[in-house]
C-alpha cells in the first residue's frame, strides 16, 4: 500500500470544491490598478463607534473566555432585536457564533447524519453548498429560474422535500440572485415542512439588505411557532459592515440550546468577548448604520443595473435584495474562465456564476456595494473588454 493513502482527508473532504471566488481573487489580488467587486462586503470600514466599543473591552482586559452561547448583554440584545423585527423570542433561544457561517455549519451539525437528504434552492453561496457534503449528507438542489426576475418553482421544490428530507436550507435574500422568498411560499413551505417533520434552516444574512416595503425581507421568524422546526442563521457582516469580525448567531427552539453549547464548546469555545462587545454597539445603536447601506445599495443597484442594460448581451434582472447582480453574459459558457481573463486584461474582479454551483454557469456576480464612481469605471472596464 503506497504511504501516500495514509496522508489523505476522508473522501467527503476530497470530493469538495474549491471556492472558485477565491480561485479568482488569490490571482488577483495586489493586482496593479484592480477593481475588485468580487467579495460580498462594502467598501466603507466598519462605523468607529462599533470599533470603539471593541477597543474598550480590550483595554478593560476582556481577553478570558466566555459562555458558550455567547455573554448574556448579547443574547439579550440579539432576543429583542430579532422579536422587535419578526415574532418575539427568548434569551434562551439566542446562541451567538463565530461568523455566519459557523452558525450555519453549527445547525447542520445540530441535524444532519451521514447519508441524510437535504435540499437546497440555487444557485447559492458555495460555502452553504459545501457544508451539508462536509457532513456526509446528501444535497438535492431546487434551481430559481431566470427571466425578468428570478424565481422559485414552489411546485418543484415542495416535490423535492419529500418525508425521507432531513432539512431544507433556504438563503433569502439570495447570494448571489437577490431573489427574496415571498409570504405565500414561506407559507406553504412551512405547511408542508411541518407535516413531513423536515426543518427549515433559513439564512437571513440579507434580510436588511431589502429593497421592498418595510426594508425588512420576509422571513420564516416572522410566521413560525415556538415547536416549529425552524432554525434561524445570521450574520453581524453585512447589517453592521462587520465582514472581518466574524461574529454571527442562531435563533433555535429552545429545547436544541443545551446541545448548540456543547457543539460550540467543540467547535470554538465561544466567540471572542471584545468582539461580542461591539456586536452590542452595532444592534443597540446601529440602525443609523443598516439604513444608511440600505439607501446607498438601493441607488448603486439602480446605477449599475441601468448601467448594465446598456451593454449588448448582457442580460439582468433587478435584485429586491441583497447586494449583487448576477447577470448573465450572451454566448459565455466557462464563467470562471470569462472572469479570469476579464482580470488579466482589464483588472476587473468578479466572481464566476460557476462558483454557485452548475446552475450559476453562463452568469457573473457583482458586487455592487460601492460608489458609483468605482461602479461606472467597472463598467466601462467591461463594455471596453466585450467590445
Amino acid at each position: 500500500m503506497k504511504s501516500e493513502t495514509f496522508l489523505a482527508a476522508r473522501a467527503a473532504v476530497r470530493a469538495l470544491a474549491a471556492s472558485k471566488i477565491r480561485e479568482i481573487y488569490n490571482q488577483g489580488v495586489g493586482m496593479p490598478g484592480l477593481l475588485a467587486f468580487w467579495a460580498g462586503e462594502s467598501d466603507e470600514p466598519t462605523p468607529g463607534f462599533i470599533r470603539r466599543a471593541a477597543q474598550a473591552s480590550l483595554e478593560a482586559g476582556e481577553v478570558f473566555y466566555s459562555q458558550n452561547l455567547g455573554v448574556p448583554e448579547l443574547r439579550e440584545a440579539l432576543a429583542q432585536y430579532v422579536s422587535r423585527l419578526h415574532k418575539p423570542v427568548s434569551q434562551d433561544q439566542i446562541a451567538v457564533t463565530s461568523s455566519g457561517v459557523n452558525a450555519l455549519m453549527l445547525a447542520s451539525q445540530l441535524l444532519l447524519d451521514p447519508g441524510d437528504r437535504a435540499v437546497e434552492v440555487v444557485p447559492l453561496w458555495p460555502n452553504l453548498q459545501e457544508i451539508p457534503r462536509i457532513l456526509g449528507a446528501q444535497t438535492i438542489t431546487v434551481p430559481l429560474r431566470f427571466g425578468m426576475e428570478w424565481t422559485l418553482d414552489l411546485d418543484q421544490l415542495l416535490e423535492a422535500l419529500t418525508p425521507r428530507t432531513r432539512a431544507v436550507y433556504i438563503n433569502s435574500p439570495n447570494n448571489p440572485t437577490g431573489w427574496t422568498i415571498t409570504r405565500e411560499a414561506q407559507k406553504a413551505i412551512l405547511a408542508h415542512c411541518r407535516r413531513h417533520g423536515i426543518w427549515i434552516v433559513c439564512d437571513d444574512a440579507y434580510e436588511r439588505m431589502y429593497y421592498g416595503e418595510g426594508g425588512v425581507a420576509p422571513s420564516f421568524l416572522d410566521i413560525a411557532e415556538p415547536e416549529d422546526r425552524v432554525i434561524g442563521a445570521n450574520t453581524f457582516s453585512k447589517s453592521w459592515l462587520m465582514t472581518g469580525w466574524r461574529l454571527g448567531w442562531l435563533v433555535v427552539p429552545p429545547a436544541l440550546a443545551p446541545d448548540l453549547a456543547k457543539l460550540i464548546e467543540y467547535n470554538t469555545s465561544c466567540a471572542p468577548v471584545f468582539v461580542q462587545r461591539a456586536g452590542v454597539a452595532a444592534v443597540r445603536d446601529g440602525e443609523p448604520v443598516v439604513a444608511h447601506s440600505r439607501e446607498r445599495f438601493r441607488r448603486a443597484r439602480d446605477f449599475l443595473v441601468n448601467a448594465l442594460d446598456e451593454i449588448p448581451g448582457v442580460k439582468t434582472a433587478l435584485p429586491p435584495g441583497a447586494m449583487y447582480v448576477f447577470f448573465g453574459i450572451e454566448g459565455m459558457t466557462d464563467s470562471l474562465g470569462f472572469c479570469k481573463r476579464l482580470l488579466r486584461e482589464t483588472a476587473l474582479g468578479l466572481a464566476p456564476g460557476s462558483a454557485f454551483g452548475p446552475e450559476g454557469e453562463g452568469y457573473v456576480r457583482w458586487c455592487f456595494a460601492a460608489s458609483e464612481e468605482r461602479l461606472a469605471e467597472g463598467v466601462g472596464r467591461l463594455r471596453r473588454f466585450l467590445g
